[in-house]
């Protein structure tokens, strides 16, 4: 198998690959048109990425059959243009849950105790202890988390040590899951908002995310407090942030935006950055070396199993739902031709199949066919494939459940 890096990606992770058979190519450099040519030279059977968006036009560049993000989150590739062409993309979801975490609270800390700004004026020969000897503190402060899968369950953990009650938002989360976690469970985004001295936000990039965090959830928080976000720039209404920043004294600690460089250095002109009541950092959520070896290690994990065995860990654009309406079970004889005499029979009905699966029993004499399809192949089918075929031992034809 041939797999090309086009991201920085650990030693580890390629000499994992070496250990695994496959051949690499190592171009972390390659972006947009030199990609696309880079594809077309090289012909992975897998490409894996960080940050590097993935187009139809690379896609189509070449032979691909698998993508993996090396990271959480997949919003830079074109994973509806990978759909159509029969390519898996997957990703490796948790393995820098607690990286983030430690980012989220670094911002908290730093917000609290006005660290940067500590910094900046001892660089500058300032003492200014009377200045900065004014915190609000964590103990007691409730922190509000719009989000509770891995990373969140992880800031659930620190906020906890710190002695920081919890209330959250999920649309998964119910009143069991959040008695198991410790923390209280509200209704809305907007009543985390009303309820917490400090909101972490920590939701994935989904159209129903997209500018979830709004002017009303804004307006709900209290005068002051402390917004969070180390998820994605896209989740939040910028503008409505900036607003809040200026006119309800929101501050801010963001590690992404709205309009990130394409580049891993470059400018950044965005007009948040010099908001005064903005710490920010740059998009380096996931970047801590025990973060990035797992997740070169899970990435090597699905390349693997993907070689070895043609199914894919984590795959993020397999159908949730086909079109099938029915299912067909063939109770057969483990004999050659039993199935591709099955499948003639469907097609001459113009029946498509959606999804099938074959399970052979002890001894290899005989197995069980499921076969989704997209309709009800009629009765005179089912009763020439009975006729037809002496291996086949049952078929029954069941109406599935919508």
């Amino acid at each position: 198998m041939r797999v090309l890096i086009a991201d920085k990606f650990e030693q580890s992770g390629r000499d994992g690959l070496e250990a695994a058979g496959c051949d690499y190519s190592y171009q972390p450099d390659v972006k947009d048109e030199s990609l696309v040519e880079a594809i077309r030279a090289y012909a992975p059977d897998a490409l894996v990425v960080r940050s590097t968006k993935v187009s139809e036009a690379m896609l189509d560049a070449g032979a691909l059959k698998l993508v993996v993000r090396a990271g959480a989150g997949y919003n830079t590739i074109d994973v509806a243009a990978a759909s159509r062409r029969g390519i898996y993309v997957s990703n490796c979801p948790g393995k820098n849950s607690i990286a983030v975490a430690e980012l989220a609270f670094a911002l908290i800390l730093a917000l609290d105790r006005r660290i940067a700004d500590n910094v900046i004026a001892l660089r500058q020969g300032q003492w200014n202890k009377k200045e900065f000897a004014r915190a609000r503190g964590l103990y007691g402060r409730t922190l509000g988390l719009v989000g509770t899968g891995q990373i969140g369950r992880e800031v659930i953990r620190r906020a906890q040590a710190f002695g920081m009650p919890v209330v959250a938002w999920s649309r998964s989360l119910t009143d069991e899951r959040a008695a198991e976690l410790g923390v209280e469970r509200k209704e809305s985004p907007a009543d985390v908002a009303r309820a917490a001295d400090i909101v972490s936000v920590h939701v994935a990039l989904k159209p129903d995310t997209r500018a979830l965090i709004g002017a009303d959830f804004f307006a709900a928080m209290r005068e002051g407090a402390y917004f969070i976000n180390t998820a994605r720039g896209e989740v939040v209404d910028q503008n409505a942030l900036v607003a809040a920043m200026r006119t309800r004294g929101i501050r801010a600690g963001l590690d992404v935006y709205a309009a990130e460089p394409a580049s891993a250095a470059g400018e950044f002109a965005d007009e948040i950055a010099r908001e005064a009541n903005l710490y920010g950092t740059h998009h380096i959520g996931a970047s801590t070396d025990q973060a990035q070896e797992a997740i070169a290690a899970e990435t090597v994990r699905i390349i693997r199993a993907f070689k070895e065995t043609g199914k894919v860990p984590n795959v993020v654009n397999l159908a949730a739902r086909t079109p099938a309406t029915h299912l067909l079970v063939v109770r057969h004889r483990d004999r050659p031709g039993v199935l591709a005499h099955v499948l003639e029979a469907i097609r001459a009905a113009h029946i498509n199949v959606q999804e099938m699966e074959n399970i052979v029993f002890e001894g290899a004499e005989a197995a069980v066919a499921r076969i989704n399809l997209e309709a009800p192949p009629d009765a005179d089918t089912l009763d020439q494939l009975r006729a037809e075929n002496a291996d086949i031992i049952e078929l029954d034809l069941l109406a599935l459940k919508s």
